[in-house]
């Protein structure tokens, strides 16, 4: 399982979702470009120490993640990019997520382009109350990470 962060804006988010990773153990992809500057004292900074505990890859593009996700070599593992989003019909309690899936995350002032959400093999919302808006991504990613991992056994002990 993996969270791929697509044009994220904001380092202090991407750090979080860094730590979260590496306490979950999960990967990072970063599809590029990014709103802020990657360099290892930012990230550190927002990451703090727990990065050199996640595995993160870049993509020059979204085709080139896509590309990344169909170069599977075991026939038997679907990976699947299941998109975060508030604009999903299927609640995140109601999906059923495999250890091969690749959690998306939108920009934070924009989620995703139309035809990044369409390439996405499915996508599930958080429920939140009526009267707001949404999640902070981190905050997002945490939950349904979480439940991601607890649905595949993928908690650490």
């Amino acid at each position: 399982m993996r969270i791929a962060c697509y044009q994220p804006e904001i380092a202090g988010n991407t750090g979080a979702v860094l730590r979260l990773s590496a306490c979950l153990g999960v990967g990072v992809d970063i599809i590029e470009p990014c709103g802020f500057i990657w360099s290892a004292p930012r990230m550190k900074r927002a990451g703090m120490d727990y990065i050199q505990h996640v595995d993160i890859v870049h993509h020059a593009s979204w085709h080139a993640f896509r590309e990344s996700l169909s170069e599977n070599t075991d026939q038997s593992i679907g990976k699947r990019a299941i998109l975060l989003t508030t604009h999903a019909k299927i609640r995140l309690p109601d999906f059923t997520f495999a250890e091969s899936d690749t959690l998306i995350l939108g920009r934070e002032s924009a989620g995703v382009p139309a035809e990044v959400a369409e390439s996405c093999d499915a996508a599930v919302r958080i429920p939140i109350a009526g009267n707001v808006r949404s999640l902070n991504l981190a905050v997002a990613a945490a939950i349904a990470l979480y439940e991601a991992r607890r649905q595949t056994g993928g908690l650490p002990q």
